[in-house]
């Protein structure tokens, strides 16, 4: 079945709403002088699995639905939502919101048939591609492998996260978008024991797609990094401490660029002149050979959309061009009052948020150098192969990250692993530093989720190895 039947059926007709009861909703908005205003109605399929020492220790399953409505009135937004779809809700969310814009000449509202964009991802429910059974024997599988990798591993913990999302969008100015939207993502987690000492290790990934992607190679690639992971940090010695030469692993070490750089290139920052890159297009803030993109319309990826949540089609995004700013990414709303065309970036958690410019898949284009040449280009630094957690301020740019894998070099060789790095330093800063960029840009795994204002999306991060060579502090640990 095609996404826009897909939708009508599963969540209007299911709904008894039709097309009708949207163009009555919005032209009741309409009744008052406002710039922009949409209906967004959704409905979420939700399952989870946890396993522990080879037991289930949580399932749940979830479904949500509900709409939203708002209207936008300059830089103003007024917003209602329903965990309910109804024709009356519609009506009473819509006529909470209309009070935004003063009364005006009644416009007429047609809802037109959706809009298909290109599909990037398959209508299937994931959910349904495995039964119950079959999903506790994957993480099952996923468990024994792990523990079968080596002797010292004490404790394995995995989990299985499916999603299916169906999207209606109805907007003042008559169109109207289905989207049909899968996300699975599948986790592990080994702790190992060597003596007193115990580390951990972990990996996963997923994506648009349905639980068949985790075929044996899958599922081996994940055993392998996360058993590697740990084993690795269980010969870890205290980090060390202080400025230092740093080179940074391709993939998921791209999170720092999406925290330290990616939220401070969000068309609201920089409308309202918050962000360290506000006023700043068409100027130098990175090195030469810098280039950052992101891009919504990369097939299957957990970022990925082939609408975003106002209707518009994503697409790729040149953020910073060899080292020059050449633009932000934009809603509706920020798009509008900065004169500046839309991106597809305008993205919410749910029907019951509303949306703002948001990151998809960000990540830093490819230099011409081997990873081996630029690890063995270090006389002393730091090789952080990969990253936990982090966290930045946008306003100033600051930003700290902890290393769950990272080496202590010299002379151009890996010494040692080290334990317990942070990484400490100022995303615009950090950008005029890269000195050496690898020819392995590679995109994450598919793990990705983006907090801004309280509002979790998925997302992609990636980038190549990279050397950068001032700016950074690592903070470092005791045993």
């Amino acid at each position: 079945m095609h996404t826009h039947s897909l939708v009508e059926h599963e969540l209007l007709s299911a709904n008894q709403l039709k097309p009708a009861d949207f163009a009555h909703a919005l032209a009741l908005i309409g009744r008052h002088d406002v710039d922009y205003a949409d209906i967004y109605c959704q409905r979420t399929a939700y399952e989870s699995w946890h396993l522990e020492e080879g037991m289930v220790k949580s399932g749940s399953f979830q479904i949500d639905q509900g709409v939203g409505v708002r209207a936008v009135s300059g830089d103003k937004t007024a917003f209602a939502y329903a965990d309910n779809l109804t024709a009356s809700a519609l009506n009473e969310a819509a006529a909470a919101v209309r009070a935004i814009g003063q009364a005006g000449q009644a416009r007429h509202v047609a809802v037109a048939p959706a809009a298909t964009a290109m599909p990037l991802y398959v209508a299937e429910n994931p959910i349904a591609s495995l039964d119950a059974a079959a999903k506790v024997a994957l993480l099952q599988k996923l468990e024994a492998q792990a523990r079968a990798a080596d002797p010292r591993v004490v404790q394995v913990m995995a989990g299985l996260v499916c999603e299916h999302d169906l999207i209606y969008l109805a907007r003042l100015d008559g169109r109207s978008h289905a989207d049909v939207r899968p996300l699975v993502r599948l986790s592990l987690t080994v702790i190992a024991q060597q003596g007193g000492r115990r580390e951990q290790g972990s990996a996963g990934g997923g994506g648009r797609f349905d639980l068949a992607y985790f075929d044996e190679a899958c599922l081996q690639a994940y055993v392998d990094t996360a058993v590697k992971q740990a084993l690795t940090n269980l010969e870890a010695r205290p980090a060390p401490a202080g400025a230092m030469t740093v080179v940074l692993g391709n993939g998921w070490p791209g999170v720092l660029l999406h925290e330290a750089v990616g939220h401070g290139l969000e068309g609201d920052f920089n409308r309202k002149g918050t962000s360290a890159f506000a006023g700043r297009l068409g100027q130098r803030v990175a090195a030469k050979g810098v280039t950052v993109v992101d891009q919504g319309n990369i097939e299957a990826r957990r970022g990925s959309l082939s609408i975003d949540d106002e209707g518009n089609a994503t697409g790729r995004t040149v953020l910073i061009e060899d080292g020059i700013l050449t633009g932000y990414l934009q809603d509706e709303t920020n798009a509008r009052l900065m004169g500046v065309p839309v991106t597809g970036n305008g993205r919410r958690e749910s029907y019951s948020a509303t949306p703002m410019p948001r990151m998809t898949n960000t990540f830093m284009e490819s230099g011409g150098l081997p990873a081996a040449e630029i690890i063995a280009s270090i006389d002393k630094g730091l090789y952080a192969v990969n990253f936990g957690g982090g966290q930045v301020d946008i306003t100033s740019g600051k930003f700290v990250f902890s290393a769950s894998e990272a080496w202590w070099v010299e002379n151009g060789r890996l010494q040692y692993p080290v334990k317990g790095a942070t990484i400490v330093g100022n995303g615009p800063e950090v950008l005029k530093h890269v000195s050496m960029i690898g020819n392995d840009m590679a995109l994450d795994t598919g793990i990705g989720v983006c907090g801004k204002d309280g509002q979790s999306v998925p997302v992609g991060v990636g980038q190549p190895t990279l050397r950068i060579d001032a700016g950074l502090t690592v903070g470092g640990s005791q045993s």
